[in-house]
């Protein structure tokens, strides 16, 4: 098995969260009613975004340098955001917001790491 750095290590976290992401609305359909009535469907999607905040903000510990090279296409700061109001405002969170994170910002995050990883993946 190749030994990943650290860094393409949490890339590659960053991404299996985005594909499982991909799979509930698979599974589930892509309607937002179906998110917002189906607990299952919403915890699952929310705490995978939740987990790539967490990432994320453990890559903008370790690799500052990068995060700030790579902030114009990925707004690395508004995922940790998200993963603050995850972590300190669940209750609270906006459910549009979730959903349209997962449906329009998440695909794109898993383009950019397929595009940064190339080859490794």
């Amino acid at each position: 098995m190749t030994n990943f750095d650290r860094k393409t290590t949490i890339l590659l976290h960053i991404q299996k969260y985005c594909v499982e992401i991909e799979e509930n609305f698979n599974f589930f359909g892509t309607q937002i009613d179906t998110f917002k009535n189906n607990n299952i469907f919403r915890d699952s999607v929310s705490m995978k975004i939740f987990q790539i905040g967490e990432l994320t903000k453990e890559l903008s510990k370790n690799y500052k340098e990068y995060i700030e090279e790579t902030e114009n296409q990925i707004p690395w700061k508004n995922i940790i955001k998200m993963r603050e109001m995850f972590a300190h405002h669940y209750g609270n969170m906006d459910l549009d917001i979730i959903f349209n994170t997962a449906i329009q910002d998440v695909p794109k995050l898993n383009q950019f790491i397929k595009k940064e990883l190339g080859d490794i993946i």
